[in-house]
Order: structure tokens, then sequence, then C-alpha cells
């Protein structure tokens, strides 16, 4: 089934959070499921639907052009290095 939001809707919070009613709480209980969550102006949790998908799947979300590899996920040590080598310090003209 494909919802055309981008984020959960009340409804489908209240039901994941039963019976957890208060905004404040339902936000807690969502971040302990691990999912990053963002308060809307009235204190209700604000979850995008792909957040919600990545979690409950327990996969991880990647965007087209990101590698599985673990190589990608670490910092590039030497290109930093060398960027630091050959900036220029002191004052540019």
């Amino acid at each position: 089934m494909n919802n055309p939001w981008p984020y959960l809707t009340d409804a489908e919070i209240n039901e994941i959070c039963s019976p957890l009613k208060n905004g404040a709480a339902q936000i807690r209980f969502l971040e302990r499921l691990g999912m990053v969550v963002k308060p809307k102006p009235s204190g209700r949790p604000l979850v995008a639907r792909t957040e919600f998908d990545r979690v409950m799947t327990g996969s991880n979300a990647m965007t087209k052009g990101q590698s599985t590899s673990a190589a990608s996920s670490t910092p590039n040590v030497i290109g930093l290095q060398s960027f630091f080598k050959q900036r220029k310090h002191g004052t540019r003209t």
C-alpha cells in the first residue's frame, strides 16, 4: 500500500503508540523504537514514513548511489590529510 503522504498521519501514530495519547509520551516511545522524531508545534510527533519503514523492516534506508560496503561509511583520512597539506595557511590575497 503506497501512501502519498511523506509523514505518518496522527491516526497511524495513535495506532502505533496505543494506549499512549500524550504527544510527549508518544515521541519518547517512538524514539525508544529507534526512530528519528521531530515534535510538531502542537506537541504531536512528526515521523517520516521512510523512517518508520526503515526501523520496522530492520533495513537501512539508502538513497540511489550509496554503497553497502563498510569502506564507504568510514572517513577518508588520507583525503583529509592531503587537503590540509595542500591548503595555504595565513592571509589569502
